[in-house]
C-alpha cells in the first residue's frame, strides 16, 4: 500500500476528525490547503491590513508552512439562519461547537505530528482579538487565503469551493509541504460583474454596504446575540446572516 504524504496524512485526520464530530450540529466534507510559511502574502497582510499580524516564524521558530482548513456547516444550519427572523439557534451552536472542533483539530495534529518529529503550533480558533480595534494577530480566513482555499467576498469572508458558511483554522508547522496553488477566479458575484448584492441585503443593520464593513456596528449585534443566547450555549457573539446567501454553500459564479 502506498504511503501516505504527509500532506494527506493531514488532510485525512481532519475529514476523519469532522465527520465524527461529536457535535449535534452536521458538516459537509472540510477543505485543507497549505502555504509557504516564507510566502510575500503574511507581510502583504500585515503591511496593508493589520501591522500587529503575526508572520508564521512568530508562532513557531523554524516554520516551514501553515496547513489551513475550512469546516463547511450543513445545509441545515445555513437555511436555519437564512429564514430566521433572528440568529438561528442552529447557526448560534455551530459557532459555538465549531470552535471547540477546532481546536480538538489543532490539538490533535500537534499530537501526530509530533509523533513524526515534526513540531507545530496553533492560535484559538476565536477570541484572540482586540474587544477594541477588534483585529486579532492571527487571521485563520487569512491563512485559509494564502493556503490557496478561496477567494474574498464584499461581505469579508473567505468564499471556499464549498462556500463561504462555515468555520477557518490553521496550524504552522516546520516541515516542508508544496503550497496549494490560489484560485484564479472571482468568487463573489458582486466583485465580479456586480450581479449580488445579497449579503449587504441580508446584514441586519446595515453594517456592511458596497463601501466596507462598519466593524464596530457588526460586533454590536453580535454581542445582542451573546446576551439571548450565552446562558444556552456559552459565548455566543456571532450572527452570520450575510453568509447566507448565493456564496454560503459554493462561488457564486456563472458556471
Amino acid at each position: 500500500m502506498e504511503e501516505l504524504s504527509l500532506a494527506d496524512e493531514i488532510r485525512a485526520f481532519v475529514e476523519t476528525m469532522v465527520a465524527g464530530a461529536q457535535t449535534r450540529t452536521r458538516y459537509r466534507t472540510p477543505l485543507v490547503g497549505f502555504a509557504a510559511a516564507d510566502d510575500p502574502a503574511w507581510r502583504v497582510i500585515r503591511e496593508r491590513v493589520n501591522p500587529d499580524h503575526l508572520l508564521p516564524t512568530d508562532i513557531l521558530p523554524g516554520a516551514q508552512t501553515v496547513a489551513a482548513f475550512f469546516v463547511p456547516f450543513s445545509y441545515r444550519v445555513v437555511t436555519e439562519n437564512r429564514r430566521h427572523f433572528y440568529v438561528s439557534p442552529e447557526w448560534v451552536q455551530a459557532y459555538v461547537e465549531t470552535n471547540a472542533l477546532l481546536e480538538d483539530i489543532c490539538r490533535g495534529l500537534e499530537r501526530l505530528l509530533a509523533d513524526k518529529g515534526i513540531w507545530a503550533a496553533h492560535q484559538a480558533p476565536t477570541h484572540n482579538f482586540d474587544p477594541t480595534t477588534l483585529r486579532a494577530p492571527w487571521s485563520h480566513k487569512s491563512a485559509a487565503y494564502v493556503a490557496g482555499l478561496g477567494e474574498w467576498g464584499l461581505h469579508h469572508m473567505l468564499i471556499t469551493a464549498r462556500g463561504c458558511a462555515g468555520r477557518f483554522g490553521s496550524l504552522v508547522l516546520d516541515a516542508v509541504i508544496p503550497p496549494t496553488p490560489r484560485p484564479n477566479a472571482m468568487y463573489c458575484g458582486f466583485y465580479r460583474d456586480g450581479s449580488c448584492l445579497e449579503c449587504v441585503k441580508r446584514c441586519p443593520v446595515g453594517a456592511l454596504t458596497v463601501n466596507g464593513l462598519d466593524k464596530q456596528r457588526c460586533y454590536r449585534v453580535c454581542l445582542e446575540t451573546d446576551m439571548v443566547y450565552r446562558n444556552q450555549f456559552g459565548t455566543s457573539d456571532v450572527c452570520g446572516k450575510c453568509a447566507t446567501g448565493p456564496c454560503a454553500f459554493r462561488p457564486n459564479t456563472d458556471d
